[in-house]
This record gives structure tokens, sequence and C-alpha cells, in this order.
């Protein structure tokens, strides 16, 4: 078959993130890290240091592998940041509440956190056989009692959480696996741990929108008083534009500013109901359910971050709109001077016209007037010759076919001016 170049690629793809399979007991810790640009090569540096080169394993994205005999090792590559995990087998109650006092637990411990970035997420769980196991470790954990969640996913696993920092930077969980398939139970933990890491991904998006919201209150402001003083026309249009212009222009640059952030809320923020619905919860009566923990406060953030988006397109629309009348004003009242000024146009060409007319009957009756004149200086010398000779009747006579002639020749010249040239 000729493969097509990708197929390598996408194949792969399906396969990616998946955790090794768990055993029962073990401790897994997981950070997620932001990792900056100018960071990733020192964290490329390290992870090949470790676990050889990433080019030549053909995923520059994902590496998995063994820190010592019983601690395993899985390093992914996101769109945004890092996520390590650590698994150490047949973990004891004591390694869990205090890892860093074992050795080999403490030195993985100290490699991972001498990562470049900024850790977002740290998480450590314990995983059990039964409830009661995980009983006795629940009280040990330094949880908040009447903040503890704790309920059933899947078939019949349990969890408790209070999903609080601890002391030691880390947050923890303890998992009673109660019977279910360690495949089953390995995806289950997977996506208890996703959905922790999509939720505090998604809420990076609150406060850039608590910090966009009073900025959104003055730009509203502005534009409710934009649209009375348009209405009232006591500003120049041309103040109007700058101001609707500098305005318009403020809310695109926060739009694109946040648009990335609050894109990766609402991408983030239907991760976590997925993986919600996927872990099946079950509440267990005296307990917050962890559906309940989830959208008590998550849910409104995600719709807060949703609102911003949507008023900041919303008031670049009406800044938008308000621009556009204010333009169709302006064009209007620009057609109404030009008319007006076509108007005073035309009357300046009749009264030019009319003007010209007048001249053209004064330069016919003075030329006229001097073409007898010199006719008369002609009869003068003639009547020397002949005494019987009346001069004045004989300009009397000549007066109407000279006026004639003249108008004729004047007309006939201005035909031939004004003609249009082929």
């Amino acid at each position: 078959m000729r493969q097509h170049e990708l197929r390598t690629q996408v194949v792969k793809e399906m396969h990616l993130r998946r955790w090794e399979m768990l055993c029962v007991p073990c401790l897994y810790m997981q950070w997620v890290v932001l990792v900056e640009p100018d960071e990733r090569e020192a964290e490329y540096a390290a992870i090949e240091a470790r676990f050889g080169s990433l080019n030549g394993s053909g995923n520059t994205t994902h590496r998995s592998g063994r820190l010592s005999e019983r601690i395993g090792f899985t390093w992914e590559r996101h769109s945004e940041g890092t996520t390590i995990s650590l698994f150490v087998e047949k973990c004891k109650p004591d390694e869990f509440l205090k890892p860093r006092d074992h050795a080999d637990i403490a030195a993985a411990i100290d490699w991972v956190e001498s990562l470049p970035g900024a850790v977002l997420r740290a998480t450590r769980g314990l995983v059990v056989d039964k409830e009661k196991e995980a009983a006795a470790v629940v009280t040990k954990t330094g949880f908040e009692m009447h903040e503890l969640v704790s309920c059933h996913i899947g078939k019949s696993a349990r969890i408790w959480s209070d999903f609080r920092v601890k002391p030691d930077g880390f947050g923890a969980i303890v998992i009673a696996s109660n019977g279910t398939q360690p495949a089953d139970l390995t995806r289950l933990v997977q996506r208890l741990q996703e959905l922790g890491n999509y939720r505090n991904r998604a809420l990076l998006g609150l406060p850039i929108a608590q910090k966009i919201w009073p900025s959104l209150n003055q730009a509203e402001e502005q534009l409710t008083k934009l649209a009375h003083r348009i209405a009232e026309g006591a500003d120049t249009d041309d103040a109007l534009m700058r101001e609707i212009s500098e305005l318009s222009v403020g809310l695109n640059a926060g739009i694109t500013e946040a648009s990335f952030r609050m894109s990766a809320t609402a991408a983030y923020g239907s991760l976590v109901s997925e993986r919600l619905r996927e872990l099946e919860t079950r509440r267990i009566e005296g307990f917050a359910s962890l559906n309940y923990f989830t959208q008590r406060r998550f849910a409104p953030a995600v719709r807060f971050c949703a609102a911003v988006t949507k008023r900041q397109g919303e008031l670049a629309e009406r800044a938008g709109q308000l621009a556009t009348l204010l333009r169709a004003r302006i064009e209007t009242r620009i057609e109404n001077q030009n008319a007006q000024l076509l108007r005073s146009m035309d009357r300046n060409a009749g009264m030019q016209l009319r003007l010209q007319q007048l001249v053209e009957g004064l330069s016919i009756v003075a030329a006229s007037y001097y073409a007898l004149a010199i006719i008369s200086y002609a009869l003068v010398g003639l009547k020397s010759v002949w005494p019987m000779f009346d001069k004045d009747l004989v300009l009397g006579i000549l007066v109407i076919p000279v006026v004639a002639g003249i108008y004729s020749f004047v007309q006939s010249a201005k035909k031939r001016l004004l003609k249009k040239p082929e």
C-alpha cells in the first residue's frame, strides 16, 4: 500500500496520553505546569537528558519511562503548558501522607520540581482497594470535613477530597477502587485528574473577565452619552466621530487581547462537562458530590466569561452602528450642501446667460451705430459731388439693413464658436 504521509501521526494521536495500568495500592502525583516559550528548550533538554532524544522517539509531545524500580513517569506537552505524572507502585499510606519522608519519592519530586515552569495544579492521590482502608487514611489527610467531597464514580469506585491546597503545595485525593477492574480504574482516575486540570485551566479566564467587566460598564455609559449627543446635535460631527472611533478601537483591542483566554475558557469548560459526564458520579448521603462541587462555582464562572465575550461583541457592534449613523448624517448633510451648491450654480449660470444676452444686444447696437457713422462719413463726400443727394434719407433707409446684417454676423460667429468639435 502507498501510505499517506500523515497516517502514522493520525493513528498515534488516538493512543496518546493514556496512563499505564494502575496497580492497587498505588500513589500518583501530578503537576500541571505552565511553561513559557523561552523555557521550552530547557524543559526539552531536561527530559532528553533523562530519557533520550525526543526527536528520535518520533513524538515530541509525550514521553514515559521509569525514574526508579517502582516509580513510573509520564511527561505530556499540551498547547498550554505541560502535565507531569509520577506513579509509585505498592504504596503505603504513610508514603501518601508524607511523600518527602521517603528517599526515592522525594528524589523523584525534586527532579520534577527542578523542571522549568510555574505550577498551576499539583495533586497527590492514593488508590486503595476497599473503602475501609481509604477511611483510615481520610481521617489523617487533614481534609476540611465540612467541605469534604465524596461520591461514587464509575460503577463502584469512591473518592474523597476537599480540593484544597495542603501545606506541602499539593491537593490530596483518596480513591477506593471497590473491585473496579484495573483498566476501568485507570481510565476513571485519569478522567478525574483531567477534570481538575481542565477546570483550573478554564478558571484562568475568570480574573481577566472580572478585570474587563468594569471597563465594559464605562464603555456602555460612554456609548449612551454619545448616542444622546448625536441625537441632540450640539457637538460637531468631527468631534463625535473622533470619540466614537477611539471607543471602537478600544473595544476591539480589548476583544483581541482577551479572545484567546475567553475562547480557551469556553473550550476547557466543555471538556470539564464532558469529563464529569464520563465519570458517572453518584451522590452519597451526607457528602457533597463531585458534580455539585464542580457546578456550584465553576459553571457560573464559565458563564460569566461567556457573558463578557458576548458583551464585548455587542458593545463593539453598537459602537459600529453609532459610527454608521453618524456617517449617514454627515453624508446626508454633504449631499444637501452639494444640492444647494448646484442650485446656486444654476442661478449664477442663468444670470450669466441673461447678462451675456444683454451684452450681446448692446454690442449689436454699438456695432450698428459705428457702422452707420462710417457710412455717414462716406455719404458726406458723395453729397459734395452730388448736391441733390439726401444723406439723412439714405442713412435712415440703411439703419435696418445694417442692424440686421450685424445681428446675422454675430449669430453666425456664435454658432461657429459654440459648435461641438467632431
